[in-house]
């Protein structure tokens, strides 16, 4: 049986603040993340699936980071959302990223695909808070190590130039 998860709505400033307590953020940092992801769907490039994505990320020094799904006509070849905004959270300097939060055009929400899952490992602690909001704004948050449970980081492999060929 899959796993359940507690969707809520985000109009209610009381379930809001329960979540941004729970998981370490301010109700203004919830709040931008939840605008700047849906707002990030917008710029989805997606003629192939029609299925809008957009994320945002919050990286640990505060700074913000979104992203769009773009598809490719060799369908392997697309970027999801996810990767999108890590990927210029990184090329910017920003290597430690507080929250993620993305936000689809279907309900109930839809969580970051498993390659997402694992690069987003890279850059999270296992704590870290994923927010999936929904096309009516309600949303779930599960942390990384809920969506990715027997992870392995980058702690886990030997060090650059450890091994001797």
């Amino acid at each position: 049986m899959a796993p359940q998860f507690n969707i809520v709505s985000s109009a209610d400033a009381t379930v809001i603040k329960s979540t941004c307590k729970e998981h370490g953020l301010t109700e203004e940092e919830f709040n931008e993340l939840h605008k700047r992801c849906v707002a990030a769907k917008s710029t989805a490039y997606c003629p192939y699936s029609q299925f809008r994505v957009g994320s945002s990320i919050l990286s640990v020094d505060g700074a913000y980071f979104n992203g769009a799904n773009v598809e490719n006509a060799s369908y392997p070849v697309g970027t999801c959302a996810e990767r999108v905004a890590f990927g210029k959270a990184v090329t910017e300097g920003h290597r430690k990223i507080k929250a993620v939060a993305v936000a689809t055009d279907i309900s109930p929400p839809a969580s970051p695909c498993g390659m997402c899952r694992q690069f987003i490992r890279e850059f999270c602690d296992l704590k870290a808070p994923i927010i999936m909001f929904d096309k009516d704004d309600n949303y779930t948050v599960v942390r990384l190590e809920g969506l990715l449970p027997l992870s392995f980081g980058p702690e886990a492999l030997p060090p650059p130039g450890s091994r001797s060929l």
